[in-house]
């Protein structure tokens, strides 16, 4: 494959993965790493880096969108960004002296787990069965959005803050491990254990990528673990992905998002621990 096949291949393929992150709130890194690592046989240390670089594109792509359709959620992210990004920084060090066969077997379990808890819990709680939150209710953790699929506004308010804080600290953890954004442990942490809407939760995990990123992304940098080569058809390519997927996530329906959630984390957690297995 000459240069300019790869970076034709480098863009399309980052364009999928783009517009996967910003509907599904995965950062597109979740789309990104296998992708550069199984299907272009890149090193997974310079698909990471280049993974960093593109999760701040889809932020800057996606989450300007969302703030203005008001599916985000400002206070969660804030309040969850102060765990994420301290995680963020200790997974970049430690990527650095972990091997790579591990990584990718961590990353296939950490997606097949979050795939079994969206599967297992399909629905977040209705309204009136959210358990009281006193942090969250001092903070005021709720908010409100009009669902264009459902044709309905829809009204929530968070619950259980003290699990999503420490959700979100090992989120950061992954994301600066894995440069994936952090947000297949993010989404499921805001849908089934802060019960807030899958939409809202994909919304503000969106948001909050970019901080999660920026975070772990110079100590890739100083590592050389970015390719410039590699990172900008990457980037380009999420970000364009990642303006698409944001029309796309405002009119589709949240079950359906659910379920694409779901098969896009099963089909990659198995890919990955292949990879890291042989």
């Amino acid at each position: 494959m000459n240069p300019l096949e790869f970076m034709l291949a480098a863009f399309g393929v980052s364009l999928a993965a783009g517009l996967f992150g910003a509907v599904l709130g995965l950062g597109g890194g979740t789309v990104v790493v296998p992708a550069l690592t199984l299907l272009l046989g890149i090193d997974i240390r310079y698909a990471i880096g280049a993974s960093i670089v593109s999760v701040e594109a889809t932020s800057s792509g996606a989450g300007a969108a969302f703030v203005r359709q008001r599916l985000t959620n400002i206070r969660v992210s804030m309040l969850l960004e102060t765990a994420t990004t301290t995680g963020a920084v200790g997974g970049a060090v430690l990527a650095g002296v972990v091997a790579g066969r591990w990584l990718f077997l961590l990353f296939g379990a950490l997606l097949a787990l979050s795939a079994l808890e969206m599967w297992r819990r399909p629905r977040h709680l209705p309204p009136a069965r959210v358990p009281p939150d006193r942090l969250a209710e001092r903070l005021a953790l709720c908010g409100a959005y009009h669902d264009d699929a459902a044709g309905r506004d829809v009204r929530y308010r968070a619950s259980h803050t003290p699990w999503g804080l420490a959700a979100s600290a090992c989120a950061g953890l992954v994301s600066g491990l894995l440069g994936i954004g952090g947000g297949v442990v993010k989404v499921p942490t805001m849908n089934l254990v802060m019960h807030m809407p899958f939409k809202a939760a994909s919304a503000t995990s969106n948001f909050m990528i970019g901080v999660t990123a920026a975070a772990s992304a110079g100590v890739y940098f100083y590592r050389g673990d970015v390719n410039p080569y590699i990172a900008a058809p990457v980037a380009l390519g999420v970000l364009v992905g990642a303006f698409v997927g944001a029309r796309v996530m405002e009119r589709a329906r949240s079950s359906l998002l659910r379920a694409a959630f779901t098969v896009v984390l099963v089909a990659i957690a198995a890919q990955m621990v292949w990879k890291g297995l042989h």
